[in-house]
Order: structure tokens, then sequence, then C-alpha cells
């Protein structure tokens, strides 16, 4: 098929290529192999689902409800845009026989209309809003794989990862802030079969554009920095510039983060240290000074010599985490932080730079005892393994609570994979000797986190298996 993002080529039997796909799907959960018939795309949300263990038969969890959800879907940015989603999306629901639902970046349905007898057969998968549909707690399917991928997508039928979802289709496209280029959620069509045809892809296409066009129209003149800089969480940063996104190669987007964290600027030697440490004096000053030519002809004027800068500020979400936890709302830096700073990077600056902030914002998470935020914290790749982030949730978690079972046993099984034997008793609820717990919120001010080499502290232990 030309277009890898279609489920289907025009003149597919459906149910013809629901079986062929629901053999494959058997054969990959029997032992991994995947078939040809199935779409690399799709063969590797396979393999994503199966690595985070999705359960092959489960609903997925409800993150948001009440007036948390309705605070938290006011605030968003997403919110603007939702009348231009409704008047696409929304208007032919009921005849097109189809539900149109909006998720954050990431994965948490905010919006889910449509068909009503479609939504009540979809309340039954805990397809509303609130719930988690990223790959990581739902598998394969269209939001969570668009979200994931970068990249509009549809997921036909028995391509879910999960059973309870293949009688369903969907397509899926993210939405990005036009001026940012990040990633602030993502538009969905789900139905039947009919939703496997090219009609569908294009249409969640055109709606995240327009959402776009209208975040765009209604932001003041002058309000957006023109130079973004987006590197938490991806190996390559994206640069946008004026509305014009680039991506950055690894060693590019390393010189724009250390770069944008100096904006006093570097010297030669300076950013040679950063880039290369122990090794810098056995890179030529030719090497540097070349990448730091092909990198001008990509950012133009922006990048400036003697010493080396940019010229102008530049918007970074490594800046907006740390000014957000500078304000004290842990929770806005929590959804701002998308992962590790350029994971891949060696270069010490760069390393020096994520780990401060990762430090800085673990332990403001830590400090609030707030049991969402820490939940949040440690369902990321970057926390599941976080023995004190599962020890202080634990803490704070009523006995009562909904999921405190299954954090006890994730905590008790991180003590014996550490060698650390079982926890220690909780102390009661409740104890007349003591004065009541001061309330979780609001979350105290943390310091902000200094861009500047890391003072080593207590710090998560590292996953099992895997060196400190």
């Amino acid at each position: 098929m030309v277009n890898p993002w279609l489920a289907m080529a025009p003149g597919t039997d459906p149910a013809e290529r629901s079986r062929a796909v629901r053999r494959a799907h058997e054969a990959f959960v029997a032992d991994g192999s995947v078939a040809a018939t199935v779409r690399p795309v799709v063969a590797e949300s396979w393999r994503r689902s199966a690595h985070a263990r999705v359960p092959l038969e489960s609903t997925v969890p409800i993150d948001l409800t009440g007036t948390e959800l309705e605070e938290y879907r006011r605030a968003h940015p997403l919110a603007r845009a939702m009348p231009v989603v409704r008047e696409l999306l929304g208007g032919i629901a009921e005849d097109a026989v189809h539900l149109f639902s909006v998720c954050d970046d990431q994965g948490r349905l905010l919006w889910v209309e449509g068909h009503t007898g479609l939504r009540r057969r979809a309340e039954r998968m805990n397809f509303v809003a609130g719930a988690r549909w990223d790959e990581r707690h739902a598998g394969t399917n269209a939001p969570g794989t668009a979200l994931t991928v970068g990249h509009a997508v549809q997921i036909f039928a028995t391509e879910h990862y999960n059973r309870r979802v293949q009688p369903w289709s969907c397509a899926a496209a993210p939405v990005r802030d036009p001026h940012t280029g990040r990633v602030l959620g993502a538009v969905d069509l789900t139905g039947g079969d009919h939703l496997a045809a090219p009609h569908s892809l294009a249409l969640v296409r055109a709606t995240a554009r327009a959402a776009e066009a209208e975040l765009s129209a209604a932001r003041p003149y002058g309000a957006v920095p023109r130079v973004a800089l987006t590197a938490l969480g991806q190996d390559q940063a994206l640069l946008v510039v004026d509305g014009r996104r680039t991506r950055l190669g690894p060693r590019h987007s390393e010189i724009m983060v250390l770069l944008a964290a100096h904006p006093e600027g570097l010297t030669g030697e300076r950013l040679a240290v950063e880039l290369y440490g122990e090794r810098a004096d056995l890179r030529s000053p030719v090497t540097l000074r070349a990448e730091l030519s092909r990198l001008r002809r990509l950012v133009g004027p922006l990048l400036v010599s003697r010493p080396y800068r940019l010229c102008g500020p530049v918007l970074t979400d490594v800046r907006a985490v740390a000014d957000q936890l500078a304000a004290g709302d842990v929770h806005a830096a929590v959804r701002t932080y998308r992962g590790p700073l350029l994971p891949l990077s060696e270069a010490p600056g760069v390393r020096r730079i994520g780990r401060t902030l990762e430090d800085a914002l673990r332990r403001a998470v830590l400090d609030c005892r707030d049991g969402g935020l820490l939940r949040r914290w440690a369902d990321t790749p970057w926390g599941e393994h976080d023995l004190e982030v599962y020890e202080t949730l634990l803490a704070v978690l009523s006995r009562d609570a909904p999921g405190r079972q299954a954090v006890l046993r994730r905590t008790e099984r991180l003590r014996a994979a550490y060698g650390l034997g079982a926890s220690p008793p909780r102390p009661p609820a409740r104890c007349p000797s003591r004065p009541p717990a001061p309330p979780t919120r609001p979350c105290p001010a943390p310091a902000p986190p200094a861009l500047v080499p890391h003072r080593e502290g207590r710090r998560p232990l590292p996953a099992p298996g895997t060196r400190a």
C-alpha cells in the first residue's frame, strides 16, 4: 500500500482483512513473530505494547473524574479549539455513526462526544473522558499511537492490541502548538469498519490543522516567542522559528540545548568541553566549527559567534518546566515534562542539565505528597523503578484507596529486587499522640532548578539488572 498510515487499500474486504490480522495478532502473542500482512506502524506498536506489558484483555484506567477533570480540561489549551472540532466532526456524528474525541499529550481523553448509542457501548471499555488511552495503558489504538509516532494514523479492528477494543476502528491525528511545535494532544474518530476508509484519515488531519489555526489566531500578537526548542523525551530536538519546524540531528540538538541554557554565550573551548567532556582535547576545533557551520545553515542569523550564542530569546521546554517549578505549580511541571532531556545524549553538559531538572522535579513531586502526582510519576518509564516514589505513594494512600494493593505489590517487588527485604510496617492511620497531618495541597513552591553543574544528592535506585 502506498500510504502506510492508511489501514486498508481501496477495495479490500474488511472481513477478510480482519481475519488475517487476527491470525497475525494471535501469532505475535504466542511467539513474538510478526506476519508480513501487518503494517510496520502496527507491528512496532504491538512490540511497544508487549514491552509495556499491556494486558490483552483489560479496561483502561481512569485518571481524572468530576471536578478535577472539569478544571483540567477548562485550563487545557485545546479547550479553545473545541468549537471548531465540534463543527467539523460533531455535525455529522449521529448520521455517520461515529464518536469523536480529543485527548491531551498523555493520552487522557478530555472530551468524548457523538452518536448516542455508540457512546453507551464505548463506555463499557472506558472510552470516556478522563480515561488513559496512551499505548502504555491501552496498547495499540489510534489516539495513543498517533501521539507516540507524531503522525496521523488509522487503526483497524484487529490491529488493536487489546482484544476488547478489536470490534472498533479509529483514526487520529496529533495537534501541535502552532508556535512551539509541542504536541498538545490528538483528535480522534472512533466507530465501525467504515472508518478504515481514506476519508476518515483525511478528516482528522484537516481537523487537527484547523484546531492549530484556531490556536494560532487566539494568541495575542507578540505574546509568543518567535523561537522555541523542544527536547524533553526525544532524541532529536524540534526547533520552531516563526512557525517553521525543523527536526535537528543529535549533535545539533545538543548544541542548541547548551546554547539555550547559556544565553550569555559559550566560547569554542567551553562549548567543546560541554559537548565532548574529557575527549574535548582529542577533537579538532575544526570539527566543532564544521558542526556549527552546518547548524548555522539551518537556523540562519539565530546563531552568532564570539562567543557562540543564540541571538534573541528561545522558549525551551526545559525552561518551561523550571519556571513552573519556581512558581510552585508542580502539576503543570509534571504535565510539561515529557521525559529525560535528549535521552541518548552523552554530552556532559546536556546530561548535567537534564539530571538537574529531573532531580528538582522528582523532589518536588515527593515533597508534595500528592497521591495523584505520585501515581503519575510512578507510571512513567523514568519513575516505574523509583522505590522512594512508590514508598511515598504507599504512605499517602488510605488503606481503602483504589489501587493501593497494586502499589503495595509493586513496592514489595522493587524492595525484593534491590535486596532490601519487606517494607517497614506502616504507622496507624490515626495516632492520638500526633497532630493531624497537614493537607497535601497546595504544593510548596520548590526552589527553581539552576542549570549548573549537578551536585550529587539522593537519586532513585537503578532499575533491576541495570548499572547504577
